[in-house]
C-alpha cells in the first residue's frame, strides 16, 4: 500500500483514469490519501477524510510514508480560514491555497504559512458564518472551493472547516444525523435534503434562520424554504422538492 498527499492548490479527482473523465470531487492542498492502484500516468486513491475514491494525475501529488500518513491522520486538523491564501516554500515561491485547505502537512512540505487558521469543533451557529464565505461561488459538479463548488461539496466543506465530518455526496450525507419531522423543529445549521421524481436524493443545503436556506444552485445563493421545498425568489417558483431535514450537530 502506498500513501500520498496533495501538494497543489486544487487537484481534480476523476471517475476514470483520463483527463476527459467526469470530475467527481477535488483534492485541496494538504489532503492525504491511500493509493489503491497506480498506473503509468494515473493513480486510484481513497481520500482519508471521507473515504471517497477516484483517479488523480501522478504529477499532481507526492508519495509519503505510512508513518507520515498515520501521523497526519491522528493530528488535530488545522485548516486555512481565508478565501484564498498562500504558502511559501524554502525558495520563497508562493503556492495559492483555497479556503479549507489542510495545514497539517506544512512541516512535511517545508512550507511556511502566515494566514488565518481554524481548528477544533466550533459552535453550530458558526456554520452560517462559514457558509456565507462561499456566497456567489459558481456551481461546479465535483467542486469544493469558492471558485467552483457543488451542493454536497459546499455542505461538506462548511462542516469540515468547523470540525465536523460529512460524507461527500448528498445521498451519503442524508444517511447521517437525526431526521426531523417538521421545518419548525430545525435550527440554523441543520441540513435539508431534496429528491427527484424517482425519489433519489439529489440536492442538499444548509438551513438558516426564518425559513431561509443557503445552497449551491447555479451559484451559492440564499432562497426561501417551506414544506414543499426551495422557493427561488428570482424565478418565483419552487426548484427543489423537500425530502428530509437532518440534525447533524
Amino acid at each position: 500500500m502506498q500513501y500520498g498527499i496533495c501538494n497543489l492548490s486544487i487537484v481534480p479527482l476523476r471517475f476514470e483514469a483520463s483527463d476527459q473523465s467526469e470530475l467527481v470531487s477535488q483534492l485541496l492542498y494538504g489532503d492525504h490519501f491511500k493509493v489503491l492502484e497506480q498506473r503509468k500516468k494515473w493513480s486510484k486513491i481513497r481520500i482519508a477524510f471521507d473515504k471517497y475514491e477516484g483517479w488523480i494525475d501522478n504529477k499532481q501529488y507526492l508519495i509519503i510514508s505510512e508513518s507520515d500518513y498515520k501521523k497526519i491522520s491522528k493530528a488535530k486538523p488545522v485548516y486555512s480560514a481565508d478565501l484564498i491564501e498562500f504558502v511559501r516554500d524554502k525558495n520563497d515561491q508562493l503556492y495559492p491555497i483555497p479556503l479549507g485547505s489542510s495545514l497539517n502537512g506544512l512541516k512535511l512540505f517545508k512550507h511556511a504559512f502566515d494566514g488565518h487558521k481554524i481548528s477544533g469543533k466550533k459552535k453550530k451557529e458558526h456554520l452560517i458564518n462559514t457558509a456565507a464565505m462561499y456566497m456567489n461561488a459558481p456551481y461546479l459538479w465535483g467542486g469544493k472551493t469558492p471558485f467552483g463548488i457543488d451542493c454536497s461539496g459546499f455542505t461538506q466543506m462548511v462542516y469540515k472547516i468547523n470540525g465536523y465530518e460529512l460524507l461527500r455526496d448528498a445521498s451519503q450525507q442524508a444517511s447521517q444525523g437525526e431526521a426531523l419531522s417538521f421545518i419548525e423543529e430545525s435550527e440554523a445549521g441543520d441540513l435539508a435534503f431534496f429528491d427527484n421524481a424517482d425519489g433519489d436524493i439529489v440536492h442538499v443545503g444548509i438551513i438558516m434562520k426564518d425559513n431561509y436556506i443557503i445552497h449551491a444552485h447555479g451559484q451559492v445563493r440564499i432562497d426561501r424554504l417551506d414544506h414543499s421545498g426551495i422557493y427561488n425568489m428570482d424565478k418565483r417558483t419552487h426548484t427543489h422538492k423537500l425530502r428530509v431535514i437532518k440534525k447533524i450537530i
